[in-house]
């Protein structure tokens, strides 16, 4: 499955006064590229919770490459690149929209739990969306999941 990459504008409110975006942003910016995957998925996050599937952040890794500031428009590219039955590691890179310009890059891992935050083996309780994440997991050069 082909998936979109997440686009969207830098307010003026996520500056600083050099007009540089603020290192705070950047989770939200992730967090905003993976719901927009998840939602391409069929795995909305609302849609999960109803069913009792919580994905807490449990690691997030920020590599600041170039500044991104007002007005620029980005381009986040979510990447699966692990997936166990417990929990599963995203990588992203941002990009200026329309360019091959990499901006930043980073990594967040996230665990699979109850709505008691007990850890849960999605594939054997919803084996439907433990398939629906593997099928898009990357893949490395043998074919298997990175």
């Amino acid at each position: 499955m082909k998936l979109e990459s997440y686009v969207r504008v830098i307010n003026y409110y996520e500056t600083d006064q050099m007009q540089v975006v603020h290192h705070s942003n950047y989770a939200r910016y992730l967090e905003e590229a993976r719901l927009h995957m998840m939602d391409q998925l069929g795995l909305a996050y609302d849609k999960l919770e109803e069913m009792g599937i919580i994905i807490p952040v449990l690691e997030l890794h920020n590599y600041y490459t170039k500044s991104i500031t007002f007005g620029d428009v980005i381009e986040i590219i979510p990447r699966v690149i692990k997936l166990t039955p417990v929990r599963f590691t995203l990588k992203y890179e941002i990009y200026r929209s329309g360019t091959d310009e990499l901006l930043h890059t980073a990594q967040t891992s996230h665990a699979f739990v109850d709505r008691d935050f007990k850890p849960m083996n999605l594939k054997k309780t919803y084996p439907d969306v433990y398939d629906t994440l593997a099928s898009v997991v990357e893949k490395t050069g043998d074919g298997s999941p990175s």
